[in-house]
């Protein structure tokens, strides 16, 4: 990797098209093309981790010159920021290579007979729009699920191979827990005062117990749609794999959609997102609300111990939540981070030593959410704890497609729906750092 005379590394650029492949390493290609990937992945990340080294020591200058003049130069501020907007193109770059190259190929339905006559139904409706086979095996099944007019249940294994995609793609899906229900809404009882105990003498008597005080969480699945398009000539190309067309056309609007609402979402035809409960200071929490610790600064972190209020956020969750605990920010508010040092001047934020790996912040893996808000007054920009355990995605079974040759001719329409929903499932597992004095 070159450095150009500012100091600046060429990151982002576009990657070498001549890879050689390591000779025993598996060969595996991104959806309608048809290179190898691994080279690919190993020059992306190659570059990064040198643009990270460009980062370090561009703002090791930046924070020499604070200390010695109080201040740093304009150029060096300018150095560091270029550099820092560089990793992130760069770290984009690696993700995405490295979630093509995780992409699974899908194989004919040799096993189950089923399935396979699904599969060649279901392939006949979206290349042909037959729909004589759907028709029957729903029959058969009783399904009142879907018909003509609201689509076609795909089969399982794409089901399963758009789902894949989605988490992967879904930051905040990726880390959540998520359970696969059958009905409209998922309810989850929970006990808000426990069975009374305590210790007692073999002879002493026993005090009654009382009845637990029982409570519920609902989570209703609302419908989430996109619509793909593709030509006649695309369909009828028996070598393109439909399945994995429609997942990966899918896979951008789905993730989106889902990544708003779990962050933000107000829970009225969409999921209810973790930033829109009632939040307190950690000091008052209660059932029902989400904590959070402050910087002491409005709208910035502390300009003599800038760590601290990171530390105080890890340990603000219980040690059985900090095991399987992540950071979630946005990539701006990453930028920022990236900056900091704890008092041995290590950096706090380090990068993934692998293509694929999260970066890490203090030691707990970073996920990084668009939707999460920017840095400023009273902002609750930072995330903190066990989501799997804290925060629970419902995805309601089944995924349909009605096809459309229609409404935009000479296109073909794709309009596929599944059903999504989500909350807050633990209260005590997830935690805020407001950027605010109080």
């Amino acid at each position: 990797m070159t450095i150009r005379q500012t100091g600046v590394p060429r990151v982002g650029a576009s990657l070498k098209a001549e890879n050689v492949q390591e000779e025993g390493a598996p060969e595996r290609k991104s959806f309608g093309e048809g290179r190898p990937l691994t080279g690919d992945v190993r020059d992306a990340m190659d570059e990064f981790m040198s643009a990270f080294d460009a980062f370090k020591d561009a703002n090791d200058e930046r924070l020499g010159q604070i200390e010695r003049k109080l201040s740093a130069d304009v150029v060096t501020e300018e150095k560091v920021e270029r550099i820092n907007r560089a990793l992130d193109r760069q770290k984009k770059t690696v993700d995405d290579l490295a979630l093509a190259l995780a992409r699974p190929e899908l194989g004919a339905e040799r096993g189950d007979p089923v399935r396979r006559e699904h599969k060649d139904a279901w392939s006949l409706y979206v290349r042909k729009g037959e729909m004589h086979g759907l028709r029957q095996i729903e029959a058969k099944a009783l399904s009142v699920q879907s018909d003509p007019d609201g689509g076609y249940l795909v089969p399982s294994d794409t089901e399963r191979l758009i789902d894949r995609i989605v988490t992967q793609a879904s930051p905040i899906r990726s880390i959540a827990g998520v359970r696969q229900i059958s009905g409209a809404s998922y309810k989850k009882p929970f006990t808000t005062s426990g069975l009374s105990s305590g210790w007692v003498g073999e002879t002493e008597s026993r005090a009654e117990t009382q009845t637990p005080q029982l409570s519920e969480l609902e989570f209703p699945a609302m419908e989430l749609y996109a619509m793909p398009s593709a030509t006649s000539t695309l369909l009828d190309d028996a070598a393109i794999n439909i399945d994995q067309w429609l997942a990966e056309e899918v896979q951008t609007v789905f993730a989106e959609q889902e990544g708003a609402a779990f962050v933000n979402g107000d829970g009225v035809r969409k999921p209810r997102g973790f930033l829109s409960y009632p939040v307190v200071a950690d000091a008052s929490w209660s059932w029902g609300n989400v904590g959070y610790i402050t910087t002491g600064v409005s709208g910035d972190f502390s300009s003599t111990s800038p760590s601290d209020a990171l530390i105080d956020l890890t340990f603000a969750i219980k040690a059985g939540y900090r095991a399987n605990a992540s950071f979630v920010l946005n990539r701006r508010t990453q930028a920022r981070i990236r900056k900091l040092k704890d008092q041995e001047g290590n950096y706090l934020w380090q990068p993934g030593l692998t293509a694929g790996t999260p970066a890490s912040l203090l030691n707990f893996p970073v996920t990084e959410a668009e939707d999460m808000p920017d840095v400023a007054a009273n902002s609750f920009s930072i995330a903190f704890g066990d989501f799997k355990r804290g925060y629970l995605i419902v995805d309601r079974l089944g995924v349909r497609v009605l096809r459309d040759p229609y409404s935009a001719k000479p296109y073909v329409l794709f309009y596929t729906t599944k059903r999504v929903g989500g909350g807050i499932q633990n209260f005590e597992a997830l935690k805020l750092l407001k950027f605010g004095t109080a």
